[in-house]
């Protein structure tokens, strides 16, 4: 089993900037790769970004592309997502989700944690 706990959430301004981090532990070997994903008050929860574990592709959704940076630091096993330029709408709570090889669908779930962008 995989354990996640995210970290970093809070109070920003718009334009502002915040870092998530998300640790994962546990049988840590069997992620292929983990993402981030968020679920705003009255709506369903979206894909934000994702990377490999080990091979640094990564991917966003359209609407944090070019202001969100998905990283990782696979000696602290630990993924961050770098937030720039945040606007209201990217209030939600943000979670990080790992992925096993072959499977389609995540497998592990972090609590979530809450950020919220004032105008």
């Amino acid at each position: 089993q995989v354990q996640l706990v995210e970290s970093g959430g809070g109070l920003a301004q718009a334009g502002g900037s915040l870092r998530l981090s998300c640790a994962a532990s546990g049988r840590t070997f069997t992620i292929y790769a983990m993402g981030w994903f968020r679920q705003a008050p009255g709506k369903e929860r979206e894909f934000v970004a994702v990377t490999s574990w080990s091979g640094g592709s990564t991917s966003y959704a359209d609407s944090v592309k070019g202001r969100f940076t998905i990283s990782r630091d696979n000696a602290k096993n630990t993924v961050y997502l770098q937030m720039n330029s945040l606007k209201p709408e990217d209030t939600a709570v943000y979670y990080c989700a790992g992925r096993r090889a072959g499977n389609s669908e995540y497998d592990y779930w972090g609590q979530g944690t809450q950020v919220t962008v004032s105008s």
